[in-house]
């Protein structure tokens, strides 16, 4: 009886793979996958060589290597300013702001249209809602503009005023997080819509058998099925909390609105590209980096605990 398990125990086993025996086995997938790594580390990790300028006396004749070391000099200087802990704060709120009233629409869209049964108008909904997204940040902001002018915009014209809704600071957030979700939440479905179409149809059915209502069915098989991926995209979406654009904020941007649009990206623009001080510009933005950085690892820490399906970082 022992020989008989021993040998039955010795067929199941079989040992494993070296590296070279798994390389040569399935070398192809291997030459795949070396081309996006090549460019990940030709785009990506090369050009962090170019961070130590947040460290140097950066100047363009000398080089990097031949600009002097002046150490935590800029860090200094910016955390001393007198707009420092402004822009940290508008730079904060406004991400935090855009990632909660911006991160549930798309979930929210995605559960409603997969309800649809008339794939026509399925269709024309997600035509509708994609296509502001294919639209250019310069024109969303000109048209933004243009509905909030004083001076026959759409919305001084339906409220009966003549407000300049852009010179208000305690409108500028509003303005540009709404303005962000009818640009974005339509693309934002496109990854939720792909995680429900992989549902199996049949436990609609029997949901419906059994007598669930649509919300009920919404409750118990697609916001189940959806949570990995609502949890993958916020840590996503949290990676980069302290990565605003500085493109739509420097269009929106005006003298009266600044203490509530004045941001990190937008100063490192104007002190990197226009006042060429690109040793300052780049502390700046490598202490945003770094903040972006923790707040990904604690944003996967606290969003493992809700779900245990997916494994993170």
């Amino acid at each position: 009886m022992k020989k008989t398990k021993a040998a039955s125990e010795a067929a199941v086993y079989k040992p494993k793979k070296t590296l070279s025996q798994g390389l040569k086995d399935n070398w192809q997938l291997y030459c795949m996958l070396l081309i996006p790594v090549i460019l990940t580390v030709i785009y990506k990790y090369i050009p962090m060589y170019g961070i130590q300028i947040a460290f140097r006396d950066y100047k363009a004749s000398r080089g990097i290597m031949g600009s002097s070391w002046v150490g935590m000099k800029w860090f200094q200087r910016f955390f001393g300013s007198p707009n420092c802990v402004r822009m940290i704060k508008n730079t904060f709120l406004l991400s935090l702001f855009s990632l909660l009233w911006s991160f549930p629409i798309p979930v929210i869209l995605a559960l409603v249209l997969n309800q649809l049964r008339f794939k026509r108008l399925k269709t024309a909904v997600q035509t509708i809602l994609y296509a502001p997204h294919f639209i250019s940040t310069m024109v969303v902001c000109g048209m933004v503009r243009i509905f909030l002018s004083p001076s026959g915009g759409l919305i001084n014209l339906l409220a009966g005023t003549q407000l300049d809704f852009l010179s208000m600071p305690g409108a500028f957030r509003t303005i540009y997080i709404a303005s962000g979700i009818w640009q974005d939440a339509g693309w934002g479905i496109i990854v939720y819509m792909a995680t429900l179409a992989g549902i199996d149809s049949s436990h609609y059915e029997a949901a419906k058998i059994d007598g669930a209502s649509m919300f009920q069915r919404i409750r118990f098989i697609d916001f189940p099925e959806l949570l990995p991926t609502i949890v993958l995209m916020l840590i996503m979406a949290a990676g980069g909390l302290m990565n605003i654009g500085f493109e739509k904020v420097w269009l929106l941007q005006t003298d009266l609105n600044k203490v509530t649009s004045d941001v990190i990206a937008v100063y490192v623009y104007q002190q990197g590209i226009e006042n060429a001080k690109y040793s300052y510009a780049t502390a700046v933005g490598l202490f945003n980096t770094v903040v972006n950085i923790i707040l990904l690892f604690v944003v996967n820490k606290l969003s493992s605990k809700i779900s245990e399906d997916v494994s993170f970082v």
